[in-house]
């Protein structure tokens, strides 16, 4: 195996590990330079040759799936992961339709942002640009591959991916498809450059390039993620766990707030967006909303883990109520297990859930515009969701046809990361002849 390797490898073991990972990123240096120079045009015919080749090729790539799926057992997932990593039909032409979604959106790529004269006569603009080279590391879902690849081709990014073993023959077929799309629209493969070995050492030796690589964005568990920015030199984006919440006001409305309830917890609990906690109102108690949407969980199959409070409420069902910890509101379930809480006041929601989430996303069901109003600016989070679903806080469900993470962060980005999001800003400076004295 050689550094300058354009097709996936086969998993062998390469003698010199740390020479292949400068040899990925030092291709990744130069194909990043050459996207810089392509019109938006020739990278949005390479994301639609990515969707034919997806769709063109799907009995393949779900060849490749099943043999991922064959050795999950082998290799401990939960039936949540083992959910992630499935490529269905219907998963196969949602890829395909948030590549096609990604290449019909405005080219983010020298988007004038802001403009002025300076009083010297020199013009001033303010322009988006590529971020150049980005370090993707993740695990379990082969339909993020596509994903990432297409936000990055769009904002004219060179891309390394470091998936995960369990999804390593999908994401092998994938990252053919779109090596095959880049030489039809004559873009170089190295834009975006699967990494070939299985070696956790790679791993580290990736995240010391920090000449030739200009971000990392890492998207898995938390475990992953803070061992990435423990090694990392490069400038980390983070996509922290999602523990999300619902709370949920005595003024909600009590089939909306069951519908919501239902739907954030149960529609696909193995995802970062689902709710892992419900807080109630104390006046949710006395109208009976909290009784309605406890029934509609349980109903659901949902465990539930309560506090004193919410068991109270039930009396003689206490079989029915795990007693909650404060381990149970710390947690990111990812399964059909949701703690609850009863709190007095919107401010105490805020408080619970300042304290145990995670900034990603949560959600208040009320019909009390000051309740939203307060709740909107006290909680510290990425997404706020105001009578909707915490399942909404996503890169395809909010138009951006997919996204590459959805950030915890607050700088550089926040929320759900688009093409748009991939770029930074660049200001030019347009004189004829000025000098300053």
């Amino acid at each position: 195996m050689t550094a300058s390797t354009t097709h996936p490898p086969a998993d062998t073991g390469t003698d010199d590990v740390p020479a292949y990972c400068r040899g990925l990123a030092r291709n990744a240096r130069a194909a990043s330079r050459r996207l810089a120079g392509a019109s938006g045009q020739k990278r949005d015919a390479a994301l639609r040759a990515i969707a034919n080749a997806i769709l063109g090729r799907a009995a393949d790539l779900q060849a490749a799936n099943a043999k991922d799926l064959d050795a999950a057992p082998s290799l401990g997932l939960s039936d949540a992961m083992i959910d992630r990593l499935r490529l269905t039909d219907d998963r196969l032409k949602s890829m395909a339709d948030g590549v096609r979604q990604i290449a019909d959106q405005p080219d983010p790529v020298g988007k004038v942002l802001e403009g002025r004269v300076l009083p010297n006569g020199i013009r001033l603009v303010k322009r988006r640009v590529p971020l150049g080279v980005v370090l993707f590391i993740y695990e379990s879902r082969p339909n993020v591959t596509a994903d990432a690849a297409a936000l990055c081709l769009k904002s004219g990014n060179a891309i390394i991916l470091r998936g995960g073993k369990e999804a390593l023959h999908s994401n092998r077929a994938i990252a053919e498809c779109i090596a095959a799309a880049l030489d039809t629209a004559d873009l170089p493969r190295h834009a975006v450059q699967l990494v070939g070995t299985t070696d956790r050492a790679a791993v580290g030796e990736l995240l010391v390039c920090e000449n030739d690589i200009d971000v990392c964005i890492p998207r898995g568990g938390e475990s992953l993620i803070r061992a990435v920015v423990e090694q990392s030199r490069i400038p980390v984006i983070k996509h922290y766990t999602g523990n999300c919440h619902v709370y949920i006001d005595q003024h909600a409305d009590p089939d909306m707030a069951v519908k919501i309830a239902v739907n954030a917890k149960t529609q696909r609990t193995g995802v970062c967006n689902a709710a892992e906690t419900m807080l109630f109102h104390a006046g949710c108690i006395d109208n009976g909303i909290l009784q309605r949407v406890v029934e509609a969980l349980l109903h659901a199959g949902v465990e539930l883990r309560a506090d004193q409070r919410t068991r109270d409420a039930f009396p003689g069902k206490h079989n029915k109520l795990t007693e909650a910890t404060g381990d149970d509101y710390a947690t990111e379930f990812l399964d059909m297990v949701c703690a609850v809480k009863v709190v007095d006041h919107v401010s105490d929601a805020a408080e619970h859930i300042n304290r145990y989430g995670s900034r990603h996303t949560d959600a208040i069901v009320s019909d009390h515009l000051h309740a939203v109003q307060q709740f909107m600016q006290a909680v510290d989070t990425a997404n706020v969701m105001i009578n909707c679903s915490t399942r909404f806080s996503d890169g395809q469900q909010y138009g951006l046809g997919a996204e590459i993470g959805i950030s915890t962060d607050k700088l550089h980005a926040r929320g759900p990361m688009g093409a748009e999001d991939l770029t930074t800003t660049q200001w030019v400076a347009h004189g004829n002849g000025q000098t300053r004295g």
